[in-house]
């Protein structure tokens, strides 16, 4: 199965359900039919419905946090792939292309899928914000870092995302923190730094802009997925995804177009072709959809908690790929990431605080 296959399948189940999911409105009031209904001793299978709704949601979730897993995947590939493509293509050119392309897609996905690809002018200022944090100023700050640090510096200081997102999830109301949680970001964080330690690419310190400029994208991506969230109140993932990677493509133009003045087209190759197709279709487009698909439904900081196992699954690609050793210290990091993550999903609650409020607008 792949990550795309198994993500729209997630996405279309979390469809189904939702239409199933409205005569009992949530989780919650799932569990105050069967309540009534057992306090009334009503008969068994008038709790039928009802409990294929229960079940079917922990089948949506549980195929939710397995495609998202999948991203994971595809999003560490992703590393890999590109790497050779932007020493060819400008880092923001390359940006700007491959935004442009998913946005494209998923224009025409989205009339396909929901029949229209309007927004409502009022959620134009909020969807347009968290494009540019999220997709568009995040990809100019993260590009620029990479010329400035190493790869290293950038995974560790990246790694605090979920964590950011974590803290930034309360006030925003999209999701609850505990301290399981906040112990479960902490664990990975510390197994992230033992995979990128034990390649020797740690350098902090070297270039204070370069890290400061990781720290602001780091920043940005945890405020998209916080303050996100709470969008899907009101529109599916693959809307909001849509128009958000379209505003944050948009303020990407004067960046990747400055850059891209000085690509040579001759040097462009059927890799780099490879590369901008895959980041475009796969890594950019249907990943994010499956990612916000699983925040509606779990919440950002369950979700984003799987970022940090992007190093080690790097690794492990990287091995097969690349032919590059995998060390004992980064199977050891790698161990202590997957304990934090799963500490993580025992954190508490069953997805956002706002679930049961959530009511598709088409």
């Amino acid at each position: 199965m792949t990550a795309a296959s198994s993500g729209i399948e997630a996405v279309t189940a979390g469809s189904q359900l939702d239409r199933a999911a409205s005569q009992t409105t949530g989780p919650a009031r799932t569990n105050e039919a069967v309540v009534a209904a057992v306090e009334s001793r009503e008969p068994a299978a008038d709790l039928a419905p009802v409990v294929r709704v229960a079940r079917g949601g922990a089948r949506q979730r549980l195929l939710a946090e397995i495609a998202v897993l999948l991203v994971m995947v595809a999003w560490a590939t992703n590393f890999v792939v590109v790497k050779g493509a932007i020493t060819v293509i400008p880092p923001v050119g390359y940006a700007l292309i491959r935004f442009a392309i998913a946005s494209a897609t998923l224009l025409v996905l989205l009339r396909w899928r929901e029949g229209s690809v309007g927004l409502p002018r009022r959620d134009v200022p909020a969807l347009a914000a968290l494009g540019v944090a999220g997709f568009g100023l995040y990809q100019v700050l993260w590009a620029t870092a990479l010329s400035l640090i190493p790869a290293g510096d950038a995974a560790i200081l990246g790694a605090g995302t979920p964590v950011l997102t974590a803290l930034l999830a309360v006030p925003a109301g999209s999701d609850t923190l505990t301290w399981t949680k906040l112990a479960g970001g902490l664990v990975s964080f510390a197994g992230v730094g033992i995979v990128v330690g034990a390649a020797g690419e740690v350098a902090l310190g070297r270039s204070l802009v370069g890290d400061g400029l990781i720290l602001a994208s780091s920043v940005l991506w945890a405020v998209y997925s916080a303050y996100g969230a709470p969008i899907l109140r009101r529109f599916s993932p693959l809307r909001t995804t849509t128009w958000a990677i379209v505003f944050g493509t948009l303020f990407l133009v004067p960046f990747g177009l400055w850059e891209l003045r000085q690509l040579d087209p001759t040097r462009v190759g059927p890799p780099a072709v490879g590369a901008i197709l895959y980041s475009a279709f796969l890594s950019a487009g249907v990943a994010n959809v499956v990612v916000l698909h699983g925040i509606r439904l779990l919440g950002p900081t369950r979700i984003t908690a799987f970022q940090f196992l992007i190093p080690a699954v790097t690794v492990v690609v990287a091995f097969f790929v690349l032919g590059e050793p995998i060390r004992p210290a980064q199977v050891l990091g790698g161990t202590v990431i997957v304990a934090g993550v799963l500490l993580t999903r025992r954190g508490g609650g069953t997805g956002p605080r706002w679930r049961d409020r959530y009511t598709p607008r088409r």
